[in-house]
């Protein structure tokens, strides 16, 4: 027997009845805007999380580790990993090794070189330096020279001495430094100077003369008649006042 045929809805629209439109239809244009941008952020995050487990599956890379709770985690049994075994840990280890003397007892092995300090490399050198030497002065007195005044004879000259000095130096580095031989080279010149003795003389010439006539409280002509007491003999020529009048002609020559 054939189950019956399903007659359709049991409450046919109304006729003339029109449809009840959906709720995006009714909803406000806002809510329409935010219904859309919604599905469409979603779409993208949607597509975004499907296509990196996609490339990360094809990368190979290993999926992350889950983590459980510390009862979980001291569940898990621990295995000790196996020792690395080495060429170092099994090679045996030289040790030096006590060897007997003639008497029978045990003399420790001497070190190897490797294990000595290497000695210093000391060396000594020679260097030389030069010297000024101060020349000095010496003073020489000059009757011929006015009193105090100082007149150079001979210029001094500086000489020179050269020092010789021996130099250790140990691994490059200098340690000492000492004198060996300081010798004069060049002598010096001593530099004298005169320094003058002579007094200075007042005159005795009386100015209006040209030649020395002497200062009197009266001076004639040699020879002649005149009492002096002071005497002269010509010819003199007169530059200032005949004050003796000696130039009786006035031709400005007197004792002539």
């Amino acid at each position: 027997m054939q189950p019956p045929q399903n007659p359709g809805p049991p409450y046919p629209p109304s006729f003339g009845q029109a449809p009840r439109p959906s709720w995006f239809r009714r909803a406000s244009p806002a809510r329409r805007t935010a219904v859309i941008l919604g599905s469409v952020t979603l779409s993208i995050l949607l597509l975004c999380c499907t296509g990196t487990a996609i490339i990360g599956a094809l990368a190979g890379e290993p999926e992350p580790t889950k983590t459980g709770t510390a009862a979980e985690q001291a569940q898990q049994p621990i295995v000790a990993a196996p020792a690395e075994s080495s060429d170092e840990a099994s090679a045996p280890v030289a040790t030096p090794t006590a060897t007997p003397d003639a008497t029978g007892s045990s003399v420790p092995a001497s070190p190897t070189p490797s294990d000595a300090a290497s000695p210093p490399v000391v060396k000594v050198t020679t260097e030389t330096e030069q010297a000024t030497v101060r020349y000095g002065e010496k003073t020489v007195k000059d009757a011929s020279l006015a009193e105090g005044k100082r007149v150079v004879r001979t210029k001094g000259v500086n000489g020179v001495r050269t020092l010789t000095y021996e130099v250790t130096t140990t691994n490059g580095v200098r340690t000492s430094r000492k004198l060996v031989k300081s010798t004069v080279t060049k002598q010096p010149v001593t530099q004298v100077v005169a320094v003058g003795t002579k007094k200075p003389q007042s005159s005795k010439c009386d100015p209006n003369y040209s030649g020395c006539v002497p200062i009197a409280s009266d001076v004639d002509c040699l020879p002649g008649s005149g009492n002096g007491p002071a005497y002269v003999s010509g010819p003199i020529r007169v530059i200032g006042d005949d004050i003796y009048d000696l130039d009786r002609d006035g031709d400005g020559t007197a004792c002539d």
